[in-house]
């Protein structure tokens, strides 16, 4: 099966569990090939995570999909991604939104998908390598802020820069196993909502995990 055909077979599987179209539209649009390496590049489009190096994964598409719709992006917000990674996951939101900023820890990945984002032509993505404290004030407000790494808690400094009725997405629990929420953040009490069980690489910084 060539590629084209593994992308429209992937994004029919995922329109069974995905009822916003735009995220669907999105996913069909980005060559997913792009953003894995090249010893998993047949498997680029089967619905699961693949190593990238550096003990970090892209995301197995059907979490991508959930976790993006869950931010209900319409087009003109400001995201905060935590955890660039290859940057798959950055290309989806810059199809959905009007900019990205996007985090990443690895100086390595991050340089890494600043060229293959450049190459596709993005224009409404700025990336920079993690500081000690998570996220990036100096460009908050955010509309929607995702974290693909698990936390133990969710990270005040996170709500600090969510923009009231802003929606943070991000998966909570111990280093092996957590619940993906997502947290309203409203004036009188932040709303917080399960979308199940997943399994994400921890997320290292003050407010979360230590690196050891």
């Amino acid at each position: 099966m060539g590629l084209e055909a593994a992308r429209a077979r992937l994004i029919d599987c995922l329109s069974r569990e995905i009822n916003d179209k735009r995220v669907l539209s999105a996913m069909a649009r980005v060559p997913r090939e792009r953003f894995v390496p090249l010893d998993y590049y047949n498997a680029a489009y089967e619905d699961m995570p693949l190593s990238i190096g550096f003990g970090q994964t892209i995301s197995q598409p059907l979490i991508v999909a959930l976790m993006t719709q869950a931010l209900e992006l319409k087009g003109d917000e400001k995201v905060l991604e935590l955890g660039t990674g290859s940057g798959y996951q950055t290309a989806i939101l810059a199809g959905l939104a009007k900019w990205v900023v996007s985090i990443e820890r690895v100086p390595q990945l991050a340089e890494s998908a600043r060229q293959v984002l450049d190459s596709l032509g993005y224009t409404n993505i700025e990336i920079h390598t993690a500081v000690e404290a998570l996220g990036w004030p100096d460009g908050a407000p955010y509309d929607a802020i995702i974290v693909t790494a698990g936390a133990p808690r969710v990270p005040d400094a996170l709500l600090e820069q969510l923009a009231l009725g802003g929606r943070l997405v991000i998966p909570v629990g111990s280093r092996w196993e957590q619940d993906l929420l997502r947290v309203t953040r409203r004036k009188k009490g932040n709303v917080v909502e399960s979308l199940g069980g997943c399994r994400f690489v921890p997320l290292i910084g003050k407010g979360a995990w230590d690196e050891g």
